[in-house]
């Protein structure tokens, strides 16, 4: 039978409520090591103590540099009883970039993992806040003394819902990343919200993947304790780890498009143990189709759920359910969004007028919902950019809308290509090119053309052992799309260039026709 959801005001309130009902059983599993309920809420309560000691207060700020782990979890949790914000930071960055995101929210302490404390000692020096550094795990440990010393402290009675919990970087494709704020009633308002119709058992156990620098990933973790499921923790995306998820009873799981392409290429055997799964979302990047009906025929018994969002809503924002991915009378829905998720408000809106898009014409996706966030740390211009006076988020997608709500991204509006007057989203071309057998994967940029200010160009990967040639790549697209909207040349490349999260950096693909110009249309 599926469990109920607890009544939370506070994120931290769902885990009490797991612990109170059932206090012995697994909550969190990571190597060889099982917390259960109980356990790793006392551990949060020591957190929030042990932050409280080190003089923390409502408002400070923390940052964890470290793979997925539970640790991640007990700051996060630990902190929303102080009103202490914590940011998970994305650990592949350079050092620049690093010393960087650490300035720019104020960390008072730093955890890091020890794999990674000599990337963070490259940067100590140019640390503008931190008071204190703290090692999680390997042989000079300092997370568990610092936890075990501690007195397990409750939410304190000056702490809102409205105080933030999390600071998240987005990983934007361009420019400098900025700190998404996110309350714990939005992510009490997310964590109920983006279940959609999605069933859990008493038995069941996440496996959990994505990155927690990504907002999927740290909210995917927080799931557990909204649907009563155990965590089943990896420190990162890799194919032993996750089959030994697998191995341990994972019932569902939450991965981008590439993971599930590459699981799909695994062989049978990948294919059979992954076919026990009662649940798999994907998201954060568009899904091939050719990737996704493999995926369907290959698991006929698990229950589909895609996902869209952004950061800046604490992840999911429409859903594209099971029933809709396994419908025959609309077979283009595939390749479409889902509807809004509960309680979320959505537009489509005429990029020159601002006023409401007729149906099926496209325009930027606004959505209002509780969940959205309190805007970026320390830019209020760019909040006001993102944020209209009367709360609708502007996503920076195109989109549209069928008869039935379903909602269709056809490009962010930066990288929509003109050519000629005309648009081309990138993403109609990219699923045309994608449905080639030797196409791997493949990405859709404009690039300047002295005639027709853009033309549109594509950067394929082939699968391993299969080749073709522009022009028949050419001729398979002028098959099936408007002559405007054929790519008028072809580059070949190994891999395309993707950013932590898996989504591909046109930045990249595009700087060397486009050069340093800060125009790219």
């Amino acid at each position: 039978m599926p469990t109920s959801i607890p009544d939370a005001t506070f994120l931290p309130d769902f885990l009490a409520a797991r612990a109170a009902e059932r206090p012995d059983r697994a909550c969190w599993i990571f190597g060889d090591r099982t917390w259960t309920w109980s356990e790793a809420r006392e551990s949060t309560r020591r957190a929030a103590g042990a932050l409280a000691a080190e003089g923390l207060r409502r408002g400070d700020r923390v940052a964890i540099l470290e793979k997925n782990s539970p640790a991640v979890l007990q700051i996060l949790l630990g902190g929303c009883n102080l009103g202490v914000a914590t940011t998970v930071v994305n650990w592949r960055l350079a050092g620049d970039e690093l010393d960087y995101v650490l300035n720019d929210c104020g960390a008072r302490i730093v955890f890091v993992g020890h794999e990674l404390l000599g990337q963070l000692e490259l940067v100590r020096d140019r640390l503008e806040h931190a008071e204190r550094i703290i090692v999680i795990g390997g042989e000079n440990d300092q997370l568990e003394a610092w936890l075990a010393a501690a007195t397990p402290t409750d939410r304190q009675p000056d702490v809102t819902p409205d105080d933030i919990c999390v600071v998240m970087y987005s990983s934007g494709t361009t420019g400098r990343p900025k700190g998404v704020q996110l309350s714990q009633h939005a992510m009490v308002e997310h964590s109920v919200n983006g279940l959609g119709e999605t069933t859990y058992g008493d038995d069941d156990m996440l496996l959990v993947a994505m990155p927690m620098f990504h907002v999927g990933g740290t909210s995917y973790a927080l799931l557990g304790p909204v649907v009563g499921a155990a965590a089943y923790i990896v420190p990162e995306v890799d194919g032993a780890l996750l089959a030994a998820g697998m191995m341990a009873g994972c019932t569902h799981v939450f991965l981008v498009p590439a993971v599930v392409a590459a699981l799909l290429a695994a062989g049978p055997e990948a294919m059979a143990l992954f076919s026990r799964l009662k649940g798999f979302g994907y998201g954060a990047a568009p899904m091939p189709l050719p990737v996704l009906r493999a995926a369907l025929e290959a698991w006929p018994d698990t229950e589909f759920q895609q996902v869209y969002g952004m950061t800046e809503f604490g992840g999911v924002i429409t859903a594209l359910t099971d029933e809709a991915h396994r419908d025959e009378s609309h077979p283009e829905r595939l390749v479409s969004a889902g509807r809004p998720i509960k309680h979320a408000e959505m537009r489509i809106v005429d990029l020159t007028t601002l006023e409401d898009a007729p149906t099926g014409m496209s325009g930027e996706v606004w959505f209002r919902t509780p969940q959205a966030t309190s805007g970026y740390l320390g830019k209020p211009e760019a909040t006001a950019e993102l944020i209209t006076p009367d709360g609708w988020v502007r996503t920076g997608d195109i989109g549209r809308v069928d008869e039935d709500g379903f909602l269709f991204i056809e490009d962010r509006i930066k990288d929509m290509i003109i050519t000629g007057g005309e648009n081309v989203y990138s993403p109609e071309v990219e699923r045309v090119l994608a449905e080639h057998p030797a196409v791997a994967e493949i990405a859709i940029i404009g690039v300047p053309d002295d005639r027709w200010g853009e033309t549109v160009k594509a950067v394929v990967a082939f699968r391993p052992g299969q080749t073709a040639n522009p022009e028949e790549l050419m001729a398979f697209a002028r098959e099936r799309l408007a002559g405007f909207k054929v790519p008028s040349s072809i580059d070949v490349v190994e891999a395309l260039p993707r950013n932590p999260s898996g989504k591909i950096l046109k930045r990249d693909l595009r700087k060397p026709y486009w050069g340093d110009a800060r125009r790219q249309v």
